[in-house]
């Protein structure tokens, strides 16, 4: 099945503007300024096609599984982010590398994708996926979708490793924290509230 371009493009653009906004983009960030950035776009990247392959192959199933046990994992998660950040120490030389905290590829690797495949069940660009799959066909919607959303991790972690060039490490630490914290609080009221 040869590629569509338009579907493509069509996938693409509309999962790339979805993403954008989303509590994933601002993790991809917050992890980006704190460890290696290769490494967490390693881990989001495949976690995002493995997102895409489940919503292209699968994705009315998706919605069987119940949304408040997936928001309370995601909060969980980025819960213990927002402690790894917040409890780290107060030097501002940690690494030789701009402050980035080097703790290798198979940890790093690992808490990202964990962090983006738990959070990232039954989004808005997971259901998008699916819904276009349907209509698009599936290599094509499979291209573009995974391409958007590396792309908008990729934009997260560029973001993040300029902050961290540029404003003190335990500031960024902080800021991070913050972030992961208040996401973790808002996947706790998408729970109750859902």
């Amino acid at each position: 099945m040869p590629l569509d371009l338009v579907a493509v493009l069509t996938a693409f653009g509309l999962i790339f503007l979805a993403e954008l906004p989303d509590k994933t983009m601002f993790a991809s960030l917050a992890m980006g300024t704190r460890m290696r950035p290769l490494y967490v776009w390693f881990g989001t990247s495949t976690a995002f096609v493995v997102h895409v392959a489940l919503a292209v192959g699968a994705g009315s199933l998706i919605g069987l599984l119940p949304d408040w046990s997936v928001r309370l994992v995601s909060a969980l998660l980025f819960g213990f982010g927002a402690f790894l950040l917040l409890r780290g120490g107060d030097d501002d030389g940690e690494g030789a590398e701009g402050g980035t905290a080097v703790t290798g590829f198979l940890p790093v690797y690992t808490t990202a994708f964990t962090a983006v495949f738990i959070s990232e069940w039954g989004d808005l660009t997971q259901i998008t996926t699916a819904n276009l799959a349907a209509t698009n066909g599936a290599l094509s919607t499979s291209v573009g979708a995974a391409a958007a959303l590396m792309s908008v991790s990729a934009l997260a972690l560029l973001v993040g490793r300029f902050l961290a060039r540029r404003v003190p490490l335990r500031t960024v630490r902080r800021i991070g924290g913050l972030c992961m914290l208040g996401l973790a609080i808002w996947s706790l009221v998408e729970v109750f509230a859902s």
